[in-house]
């Protein structure tokens, strides 16, 4: 029952974006949005979620354990209230945020639509303002000045 949910959601998803090839995204669980791939998942052990998956892009060297630090006091200080961590890729080195959805009443193609935005956003803010940073900023940041810190 659920995966049906699942595909219900990502077809009205597909809809609400109007996306040409809602077939193509329930086949590869991937949907390009504003410059971000984002997956899409439901799992055998999570049956009532829907997964979303943020590829923020790759960490620079040198700076992966400072990004780890921040990215760790993120879900402290931000993440802790949505179900969303946001991690490293080990294999990839890519910044990724995982974000659990439960499928309940109310989720639809709008509503998913409304929250890739909001965490399109913050993939945006964390390539421009933490990833991008130049190295000055990167050390004010990595300081303890987190005002860049925003929900």
């Amino acid at each position: 029952m659920s995966h049906e949910r699942f595909n219900g959601l990502v077809l009205d998803l597909c809809a609400t974006l109007q996306h040409p090839d809602a077939d193509a995204v329930l086949s590869t669980g991937s949907i390009s949005m504003r410059d971000f791939d984002v997956l899409l998942s439901n799992f055998d052990g999570d049956e009532r979620a829907i997964y979303l998956s943020f590829n923020f892009g790759v960490l620079m060297a040198g700076r992966t354990l400072r990004v780890f630090r921040l990215m760790l006091e993120a879900n402290l200080s931000v993440y802790a209230q949505d179900q969303a961590q946001l991690g490293l890729d080990a294999d990839s080195g890519c910044a990724q945020l995982i974000v659990r959805i439960p499928m309940v009443d109310g989720v639809d193609g709008p509503w998913l639509s409304e929250m890739l935005d909001h965490y399109i956003e913050h993939g945006r803010y964390w390539k421009d303002t933490i990833m991008g940073a130049n190295d000055d900023m990167f050390q004010s940041l990595c300081a303890g000045q987190f005002q860049w810190i925003r929900a």
